[in-house]
C-alpha cells in the first residue's frame, strides 16, 4: 500500500484490495473510510472510551470479577475522573497532557485494521498505540538525542517491546514535531503491519506477548492511546474488524508458500479417501461428520513428513480429531484434538484434551479459537517426531514425541495416513491441502 498525503485525503478503498494488501485511505474531518467506524466522535470521550495503563488484561479481568457491582461502579468512576483530568477534546482533536492514564477503548478487537492521526507537540515527545492491550506500536521524536540509545533515531512505528522478533521500523517516516502523522495498523493473528505517512515500516512482524513471553500475543484486546511525559494529540481514529475469511486469506499470504500445497479433498466427493465414508457428508465443499456417528476416514495415500492446512468450523461443543501417520488407516496413533474447548461442557478437561493438543500426550496453548460459527485457520506440521500446530496465525503446539512420550509407539512411526476422526458432532473441515516436506522442513 502507498499512502497519498495531500491537503485533502482521498478515499481509495476496494474490498478485493483489502484482502490482498489494504489500500484504504483515512479521511479528514472524522469521516471514516467505507467499512470503518470512528472510535472518536470528534466531540467528547464519554462514549466508547475508558482509561487504563500498562497492565496484563488477564489480571484486570480477574480483579473486576472479584468486585461486586458497587465496587465496579466506584472503580469506573475513579478511572473516568483520572481520564478527564488529563485528556480533553478541542476542535475535533483528542489531547493528552502526557501525565495521566491511557485512553482505552471499551470494546475489544481481534483481527483488525485501523487508522490514526497523531502529533507530538514538543521535541522529545513519546507516545504509543497499544493493540489488544499490548505495548506497543512506538511513537516518539527521532531527533531527541537522549533517546537515541533506545532507538528513537530509527523513527516511529516499530514494535518496541519485542525481544525475539524485529522491534525497529524498517525506515524513518516521521513528520517534523508539530505536524500531523498518519498511521495505519493491521493485526492478523500475531502478525502486525504498520504504515506511517504512506511508508511500510513494519511488514507482518510477530508482535510478542509483553505480559507472558511463553505465549503468543492475546487474540483479542482493547486499543490504547498512550502518552507519557509530553502533550500528544490524536484525531481521525478509525477501526475495521477483519472477517474470518479475510484473516484466513491474509494468513496464507503471510506464509507465502500456498502454491506449494496440493489439495487432498476436491470438495465434491471422497476421491482419494477411504474408511467409513458413509458416516460423513459433503456440504458446501466441506467434510462434515454426520451427527451421532463415530467413524474415521483417511487419505488413501500415506505420507512421511508434511504440513497440512485446513479450515475448521465448530457447532457448540463440537468434537472431532485429526489422525497423523496412521499406519493402517483404521485408527489414530497420534490424534490432534479438534474441539470447541471453550464450551462450558469442557470446563474440567485435562490440559492435553484441549483443541490443538496431542490428545493424551502434550497440551496446546489455550485461548486462540475463534467464536463458534467462524472458520478457524489451522496448520499441522509433522517432521520426524516433531509436531507443530498453528491456529489462526498463532503457534499453539511445538513438541517432540521423543521428548514428551519417548515410549509412545508413534514416536518411531515415520509414515502413515492422514485422517479425520468423527466424534458424533457436525464439525466442518474444508480447504484441505498438504505439502510434503523433507527433514529440513
Amino acid at each position: 500500500m502507498t499512502g497519498l498525503m495531500k491537503s485533502t485525503w482521498i478515499l481509495a478503498l476496494a474490498c478485493s484490495a483489502i484482502l490482498a494488501a489494504p489500500i484504504s485511505q483515512a479521511q479528514e474531518n472524522n469521516n471514516p473510510p467505507e467499512g470503518f467506524t470512528a472510535l472518536f466522535n470528534g466531540k467528547d470521550i464519554k462514549t466508547g472510551w475508558t482509561g487504563g495503563k500498562t497492565e496484563d488484561p488477564v489480571k484486570i479481568k480477574a480483579k473486576l470479577a472479584k468486585m461486586n457491582p458497587e465496587q465496579r461502579k466506584a472503580h469506573a468512576e475513579q478511572i473516568t475522573t483520572k481520564v478527564n483530568q488529563h485528556w480533553r477534546v478541542e476542535a475535533g482533536e483528542l489531547i493528552s497532557d502526557g501525565k495521566g492514564p491511557h485512553l482505552v477503548t471499551e470494546k475489544e478487537y481481534g483481527d483488525f485494521e485501523m487508522w490514526v492521526d497523531w502529533k507530538l507537540m514538543k521535541p522529545g515527545g513519546d507516545s504509543g498505540i497499544y493493540v489488544r492491550d499490548t505495548p506497543q506500536v512506538q511513537i516518539w521524536d527521532p531527533n531527541h538525542k537522549p533517546a537515541h540509545k533506545h532507538g528513537s533515531d530509527k523513527g516511529s512505528g516499530g514494535l518496541w517491546n519485542n525481544k525475539k522478533n524485529p522491534r525497529d521500523p524498517s525506515q524513518l517516516a516521521d513528520k517534523p514535531i508539530g505536524e500531523w502523522n498518519r498511521m495505519y495498523i493491521r493485526m492478523v493473528g500475531q502478525y502486525c503491519t504498520v504504515k506511517l505517512n504512506g511508508k511500510t515500516v513494519v511488514d507482518n512482524v510477530i508482535l510478542e506477548n509483553f505480559f507472558d513471553r511463553k505465549k503468543p500475543v492475546y487474540p483479542t484486546g482493547r486499543i490504547h492511546l498512550q502518552t507519557h511525559g509530553s502533550e500528544t494529540r490524536f484525531r481521525n481514529v478509525f477501526v475495521r474488524p477483519l472477517s474470518d475469511k479475510e484473516s484466513n486469506k491474509l494468513l496464507e499470504e503471510i506464509a507465502g508458500d500456498e502454491e506449494e500445497f496440493s489439495s487432498i479433498f476436491n470438495g465434491n466427493d471422497f476421491t482419494g479417501w477411504k474408511g467409513k465414508l458413509e458416516s460423513f457428508d459433503i456440504i458446501d465443499g466441506a467434510i462434515v461428520c454426520k451427527q451421532g456417528t463415530k467413524h474415521n476416514i483417511f487419505t488413501a495415500k500415506a505420507y512421511q513428513d508434511y504440513a497440512v492446512r485446513m479450515e475448521i468450523k465448530f457447532p457448540p461443543a463440537g468434537n472431532s480429531g485429526l489422525a497423523l501417520r496412521s499406519p493402517n488407516a483404521k485408527g489414530p496413533d497420534v490424534e490432534i484434538q479438534v474441539l470447541d474447548s471453550t464450551h462450558p461442557r469442557y470446563a474440567k478437561l485435562k490440559p492435553h484434551q484441549h483443541h490443538g493438543s496431542i490428545y493424551g500426550v502434550s497440551p496446546a496453548i489455550r485461548g486462540y479459537l475463534r467464536p463458534v460459527g467462524q472458520w478457524n485457520h489451522q496448520e499441522v506440521r509433522v517432521i520426524g517426531d516433531h509436531i507443530t500446530v498453528y491456529l489462526n496465525g498463532y503457534r499453539i503446539l511445538n513438541t517432540k514425541l521423543s521428548e514428551v512420550a519417548p515410549n509412545h509407539r508413534a514416536a518411531k512411526i515415520t509414515e502413515g495416513h492422514f485422517g479425520i476422526l468423527g466424534h458424533e458432532d457436525r464439525v466442518e473441515i474444508r480447504n484441505l491441502r498438504i505439502k510434503e516436506l523433507d527433514r529440513k522442513g
